[in-house]
This record gives C-alpha cells, sequence and structure tokens, in this order.
C-alpha cells in the first residue's frame, strides 16, 4: 500500500466572471438586455481567470498539511477539489481512503428539524452509516455542549450553538483523511480550544489533515509542514515555520529606507538556540538581533522594542538605555549590532513585535518598524490574557460546613 494519502498533480482550475448561461430561460433574456445595451455578447474569454494554475503536492498518511494565503489565493478552491465538491479543469487528484471535509460545517442541516434529527441527517450525509451515528450520538452530544437543547429544532439556535453542533458531527466521522477549512473559529474562547484538542487527537490517531486557516498561530500548532498560495500558484512548501515566516514578510516587505533618514533600521531578527523562528512556547528564551546603519553622523541613540497583541496593545517595552547600556553614536555608513535576550513569559496567542530608533535627550525618533515581525506564543497552560504566570493548583477540596450554632 502506497504511504502517499492523497496527492495533487498539475492541477488546474478555471472559472468565468460574471453571469453564465445553463438554459435558454436564463440566456433569452441576458441576450435581449445586451442588444438593448449595444454589448457584445461573445465576452467569455475575456471573463475567464484561472483559480489554480499548475497546483502538484502530496500528503503522506499522518501528516498535517496547513494551506495559507491571502484571500482569493486559492485556498478553499484547492480544499472542494481535494473534497470532491468541485472537478479540476486540468490535472490528477488521488485520496487514499475515506475522506471527510469540515468545510461547510452546517451544511444539510435542515432548520425545521431538531438537533438530534439534524446529528443523524448530517451524518449520512457525511457518510456515515445508521449505526455509526447511534454508537457516536452521545459523543457527539457531550462535545457540542447543547445537550439541554438537542430536541429543540435548530432554527432557534443561535449561531453558535448551530456551528457547534455542526463540527461536532463532522468531527466524529471516522476518516482516513480530514479536510478542514476555517471552522476551528466556531463558538466561544473553550469550544474553540476542544476543537484544537480534537483536531490534535485525531493526528495522533494516524489521521492526514489537510488545514486551511488565516489564524496561523493554529496552523503552527497543528502542522508539521505548510503550502503558500498565492494567486492560485503555489510559492513554497516546506517547514511550517518557514513557510509563515516567508508569507509574513510579503505582507510586510521591508521599506526602502528613505533618503532622508539619518540612521535606519537595517535587520531585525528573532530566533532561538536552533536558528531564526517565529513559533516559541510560553517561557522559552528567544534572542532578538537588530542592526543599525547610519547615512550621516548620529549620537545618542538607543534601541527600542517593545510587543503589542492582536489589538494594538503595548505588552512590554524596553530600550537599549533602560537596560543600563550608553547610547551610542555613528559616523556615516557605520553599522550598530545589539542582541536582546527575552524570557517569553507570555500567554498563548499572537504578537507583534516592534522596533525603533530612538534619542531621548530630545525626544526624537529616528525610524521605527511597526511590526519589524510576528511571533506565535504556544502554550500547554491554560490561560487567557497577556502574561503566562505559570499557575499551579496546590490545594483543592470541599469544606464541610460549621455545625457550631450561629451567635445572634
Amino acid at each position: 500500500m502506497s504511504d502517499v494519502a492523497l496527492r495533487m498533480e498539475h492541477i488546474y482550475k478555471k472559472f468565468r466572471k460574471g453571469e453564465i448561461y445553463n438554459s435558454l430561460r436564463d440566456f433569452l433574456p441576458a441576450m435581449t438586455g445586451k442588444m438593448f445595451r449595444g454589448q457584445e455578447l461573445n465576452v467569455n474569454d475575456k471573463r475567464e481567470f484561472w483559480a489554480l494554475h499548475d497546483i502538484s503536492f502530496e500528503v503522506k498518511h499522518g501528516e498535517s498539511l496547513g494551506i495559507i494565503g491571502k484571500n482569493g489565493a486559492g485556498k478553499s478552491t484547492a480544499l472542494k477539489i481535494l473534497s470532491r465538491i468541485m472537478r479540476p479543469t486540468k490535472g490528477q487528484m488521488i485520496v487514499n481512503g475515506r475522506l471527510s471535509a469540515l468545510i461547510e460545517v452546517t451544511a444539510g442541516f435542515h432548520p425545521d428539524l431538531t438537533g438530534m434529527e439534524n446529528i443523524f441527517l448530517h451524518g449520512t450525509i457525511l457518510g456515515m452509516s445508521k449505526r455509526e451515528i447511534q454508537s457516536k450520538v452521545d459523543q457527539i452530544i457531550a462535545f457540542s455542549g447543547i445537550e439541554e437543547f438537542i430536541d429543540t429544532p435548530v432554527k432557534r439556535y443561535s449561531s453558535g450553538m448551530y456551528a457547534r453542533l455542526g463540527f461536532s458531527v463532522a468531527a466524529h466521522v471516522d476518516a482516513e483523511v480530514l479536510v478542514v477549512d476555517e471552522v476551528l473559529s466556531v463558538g466561544d474562547y473553550v469550544f474553540q480550544q476542544r476543537c484544537m484538542e480534537r483536531i490534535r487527537s485525531v493526528i495522533k490517531a494516524g489521521t492526514t489533515v489537510l488545514f486551511v486557516s488565516h489564524n496561523l498561530k493554529s496552523v503552527t500548532e497543528i502542522c508539521g509542514r505548510a503550502m503558500l498560495l498565492e494567486h492560485g500558484k503555489a510559492v513554497t512548501i516546506g517547514e511550517t515555520d518557514a513557510v509563515i515566516r516567508k508569507y509574513l514578510d510579503a505582507g510586510n516587505p521591508v521599506e526602502i529606507p528613505e533618503e532622508n533618514k539619518p540612521a535606519y533600521i537595517s535587520s531585525v531578527k528573532v530566533r532561538d538556540r536552533a536558528g531564526e523562528q517565529s513559533t516559541f512556547e510560553s517561557g522559552s528564551t528567544a534572542w532578538v538581533d537588530v542592526e543599525v546603519t547610519a547615512r550621516e553622523a548620529v549620537e545618542k541613540l538607543a534601541v527600542v522594542i517593545w510587543f503589542e497583541d492582536e489589538t494594538q496593545y503595548i505588552i512590554f517595552d524596553t530600550s537599549t538605555e533602560r537596560l543600563g547600556y550608553t547610547p551610542f553614536s555613528l559616523q556615516p555608513g557605520g553599522i550598530y549590532r545589539c542582541t536582546f535576550e527575552l524570557t517569553l513569559n507570555i500567554a498563548h496567542g499572537t504578537f507583534h513585535l516592534c522596533i525603533a530608533i530612538h534619542r531621548y535627550d530630545i525626544e526624537k525618533s529616528y525610524d521605527r518598524r511597526e511590526p519589524a515581525t510576528t511571533i506565535f506564543i504556544g502554550s500547554t497552560t491554560a490561560v487567557r490574557g497577556a502574561v503566562n504566570c505559570f499557575p499551579r493548583l496546590v490545594e483543592s477540596g470541599t469544606v464541610a460546613p460549621s455545625t457550631q450554632p450561629c451567635e445572634v
């Protein structure tokens, strides 16, 4: 048996913009309207575009591959072809094993049916037998967390409850290949963590996973390899951290230093002992290497670094001068390098590292990079917020009520 779970070989997918007429009923009114507007009827060639262009990759059994890229890059189209929702225009696709797709997790739900009835309906659509659904129905309901409302028609559910039930059914399909497209953001924080744990457990059990998401932190946690798509083409495929760095660098290109800047930030790198990284565990050590280049003579400078969360709230801020180092001066063409050692006692999340060159005595900023790069923090401890205090529960238990009478 081949060790390849799925493979795409030179896949192309073509679409057309605008209207497509599949029947005489649609064509005649459109033709009449175009005649009155004086438009040409045969403009199909001008409206064609390629959503996927020569995509080739393979994923082995038990491997997890992330697919990242901007909106419109072709990520969802690739997954729909793999899921056999649509056919490629050209190319060959091979899937070895039973495939399940977490794409539209509530597709197939009937609003007038109860949650319980929709479990059987949705499970059947996903390829589960009645006996298989019956054996797992209690697990599905418990995972969704909506036991109290399972006999209520789903049209009365909130959008979160609707999505939770859909994910719960789809996540319990015994698939050899699992395709996941932006569905791990359903529900509240606790349920999202439960979804992540479920995906990790199916990977650990040997299921092959293809994961599409704009949440790069989730991609780093789930996937060993990643593929970057851009305008329907595979830019790079490789180790997840390296692919994400390439994606971030493309989204935040290094600015060409303005010629009127006397000094500018010429290089920023974040690394661990193994080399440049974008993913770290909470509590681990990171080193930030900063290089400053001068065009003119400058003096009394300091390098400032700070972290911002995804809401641009500053959670950490320091500088070479605040750490006790004498401000530095440079002559034209001179280079200054420094390295900050940081202990990342930061909670699980995505954080942006920003850098500035500043002169404190006259409060002048020479250059700023906001952000200079982005890092992702993972944690095995269930904490929320910006800081990880590494909590431990050292004592727990109930206390018997006092039997002493209350004094009046």
